[in-house]
């Protein structure tokens, strides 16, 4: 999502820049960037397809400490994209007659499990999907033996019990909330109807139809040597995640080639038993309350700066993935990465370049310096981020207290007479004019830098 000055400090200014796909030479130097002198991840692979064929990018090593790079064929943990899978096999279901969108997941759950209800209504399979069923985003009973690997003993008996106490804090299709929750339960109703497990049944109905022959959930040895292990914030190894019920929420993993073999397929750039599902995907779409941006089956959807991005994305403990196209210029992206860093802005920037995207400096180690009373209270003021829109900044106790509208204050420390900083990379610069009155400040904050101007 655009990134603001108001929310970090801040409200972001978008560049204006050419419409259309970024060029690929940029996007390569904003990868270099990440695996090398910013430091954010090990590797990111990139695939990119339109009419023209496929093209694929990488920087960094597959794997944690090593010198291999990553490639089209590197396995990577996509996460919540399965979510998107999950939708398409419902999707599937709906278009064969098996089951309808607007009946009750209670329907397909065994007769002893108590489903939530509110106002008379019940959760159905289009709830589910569209975000809308009223359920929170994780259950609360989630406690794992092994944190590093949270869902692979959160089995169904675990989720009947938590389904049969929970109120639904709203009511059902009232507000979109993102549910991890829903989308495992919809997969698990799914293939309770199909009377198979959930990764046959997304083998069956998915990746065999679409040629997809290295996506799956449990890897055989062909694919596991071919994955590039995940790592953490500070680029060591991490454990991969493993799924029992909620598989249908984050499971998968596949690869830059074969996440491409979806998305041409979704975009209608080849033809495959699943058009009339992927169109139903997008046949009805809801508001997520956040501007701009819309969910249909599955997918969400931006609108913004002139283009559609029909997307999802995902994460797990040691990977971030995300996953678009333009359905008007049939352009697809996916970007693969081994480390739990945001990419999503490289993926929105490849398929619109006036999406603003992060250009990150190296990590340098900053020590507070202690700066006189007189001298902070230079830098005390109100700063314009755009029109009718400002911050104040006041010295407090050796530092600097910023105001944004509608955010809680926050402190950057002095580590030189014109430098701030905060915990996480965070950096507020103030600059002077020639008679030494402060005039403006700057913000660098993941990745992205932005201006205020002075007004009092």
């Amino acid at each position: 999502m655009n990134k603001t000055l108001c929310g970090i400090l801040c409200l972001a200014l978008a560049a204006a820049v050419t419409a259309g796909a970024a060029d690929p030479g940029e996007l390569q130097k904003l990868l270099s960037n990440r695996t090398g002198e910013g430091r954010k991840a090990v590797g990111i692979v990139v695939g990119l397809a339109d009419a023209s064929g496929e093209r694929f990018l990488a920087s960094g090593a597959a794997a944690p400490g090593g010198a291999a790079p990553p490639g089209a064929d590197s396995v990577y943990e996509i996460g919540s994209i399965t979510k998107v899978f999950t939708a398409l096999v419902l999707a599937d279901m709906v278009v064969r007659g098996e089951v309808g969108l607007d009946d009750p997941v209670a329907k397909f759950l065994p007769a002893s499990v108590a489903m939530p209800e509110r106002d008379g209504k019940k959760i159905t399979l289009r709830d589910l999907s569209h975000q809308v069923s009223g359920l929170p985003r994780m259950p609360d009973n989630i406690k794992p033996a092994d944190g590093a690997d949270p869902y692979v003993d959160y089995g169904a008996d675990r989720l009947y019990a938590f389904l049969a106490k929970v109120k639904l804090a709203r009511g059902i299709g009232e507000k979109y909330e993102y549910s991890n929750l829903g989308v495992g339960l919809l997969g698990h109703a799914l293939a309770l109807r199909a009377g198979m497990g959930y990764g046959e049944l997304v083998r069956r109905r998915v990746l065999e139809p679409l040629g997809m022959g290295d996506t799956a959930i449990a890897l055989d040895a062909r694919l596991q040597a071919r994955l590039a292990p995940g790592s953490g914030p500070n680029l060591g190894p991490v454990k991969s995640w493993n799924f029992d019920v909620l598989a249908p929420a984050g499971a998968l993993r596949s690869t830059a080639r074969d996440m491409l073999k979806f998305l041409t397929a979704a975009m209608g750039l080849r033809e495959t038993p699943l058009r009339a599902a992927f169109d139903l995907m997008l046949k009805e779409e809801r508001p997520t309350g956040v501007p701009d941006l819309t969910i249909g089956l599955g997918w969400h959807v931006w609108r913004k700066y002139g283009t559609e991005i029909v997307w999802h994305n995902g994460g797990t403990g040691g990977y971030r993935s995300f996953a678009g196209f333009d359905p008007a210029r049939k352009a697809a992206v996916v970007v693969l990465c081994n480390t739990p860093f945001d990419i999503d802005d490289l993926g929105l920037y490849a398929l619109e370049p006036k999406w603003p995207v992060g250009r990150f400096r190296p990590p340098v180690a900053r020590t507070a310096v202690a700066l006189e009373a007189k001298a902070l209270e230079a830098f005390a003021g109100e700063y314009e981020i755009e029109p009718g829109v400002a911050v104040a900044v006041t010295a407090a106790d050796g530092r600097l207290r910023i105001r944004s509208p509608g955010q809680p204050e926050v402190f950057y420390q002095p580590w030189s007479p014109t430098e701030f900083f905060r915990p996480g990379g965070r950096e507020l610069t103030f600059f002077r004019d020639a008679a030494g009155a402060v005039t403006r400040l700057e913000l660098y904050n993941e990745g992205h830098v932005f201006e205020a101007k002075k007004i009092k």
